[in-house]
C-alpha cells in the first residue's frame, strides 16, 4: 500500500495514511545499501520513494541530517547524507536503517495510509474473521497483506488491489475484504463415462 496507484490500485492503497496516528513517530525510508562513487552517495535497499526527497531530514545511526543529494531511481534510488563525503564514511553505515519522523513526511492523500498503519488490523469477510496484518509484503505483480489467523497455519495473502479490499479503516482497526474475488473459478466437473459408453457429438 510502499507508494502511487499502480498495478491497478496497488499502491494507492499501500502508502495511506488519515488523520489517525497509529503510534509510530518514524517511518523507515530505507538502508543504507553498497556505496556509489567516491562523493559519500549510496545506494538504498527496500526505499519508500517518498520518504527519500532532496532536502528530507532523516535519522541515521543516533543523528539526523538531509538528504542534500538525490539521483537514480525510485526502484534504485541513490542518496547522500549531509556529512557523508566520501566512499569510506559511506561504507560504514552500510546496513543502517534510515528513518524519517512521521510529522516529516509528505502528506498522502485523502483514503492513504502508511504501510505500518496496515499492521495489527483485523481482517474479514462479512461477519468471518479471517486473521490479523502481520506485514506488508511486495508481490512481483502487486503489493499484498501478509494475514495470519489466530491458529497460525499459513499465511493469507491479500493482494492490495480494489476488487479484492473493500475498506480499510485503521480507527476501527479493521480491513474488510472480498474471499470471492481471490477464489479461482472452478472448472465444471464433467461425469465419467462407464465402459463401453462413448461422448455424443
Amino acid at each position: 500500500m510502499t507508494g502511487d496507484a499502480g498495478a491497478g490500485e496497488t499502491k494507492a492503497i499501500v502508502d495511506r495514511k488519515r488523520a489517525v496516528d497509529r503510534g509510530a513517530p518514524e517511518l523507515e525510508a530505507g538502508r543504507v545499501g553498497r556505496p556509489h562513487g567516491l562523493d559519500g552517495s549510496f545506494y538504498v535497499t527496500g526505499p519508500r520513494p517518498r520518504l527519500l526527497a532532496l532536502g528530507t531530514s532523516v535519522s541515521v545511526a543516533g543523528r539526523t541530517v538531509a538528504i542534500v543529494r538525490r539521483a537514480g531511481t525510485d526502484r534504485r534510488p541513490i542518496v547522500r547524507l549531509q556529512g557523508v563525503d566520501d566512499r569510506p564514511a559511506a561504507e560504514a553505515l552500510r546496513g543502517q536503517a534510515l528513518s524519517v519522523e512521521q510529522r516529516e513526511a509528505p502528506a498522502l492523500g485523502e483514503g492513504e495510509f502508511w504501510a505500518h498503519e496496515l499492521e495489527g488490523l483485523e481482517v474479514v469477510d462479512g461477519d468471518r474473521l479471517l486473521g490479523t496484518v502481520r506485514r506488508l509484503i511486495e508481490l512481483p505483480s502487486c503489493e499484498a497483506l501478509e494475514v495470519v489467523g489466530e491458529g497460525g497455519g499459513e499465511p493469507l495473502l491479500l493482494p492490495m488491489v480494489k476488487d479484492a479490499i473493500r475498506l480499510i479503516d485503521p480507527s476501527r482497526g479493521r480491513v474488510e475484504v472480498n474471499l470471492d474475488f481471490l477464489a479461482p473459478a472452478e472448472e465444471p466437473r464433467r461425469p465419467r463415462q462407464g465402459p463401453g459408453q462413448e461422448g455424443s457429438s
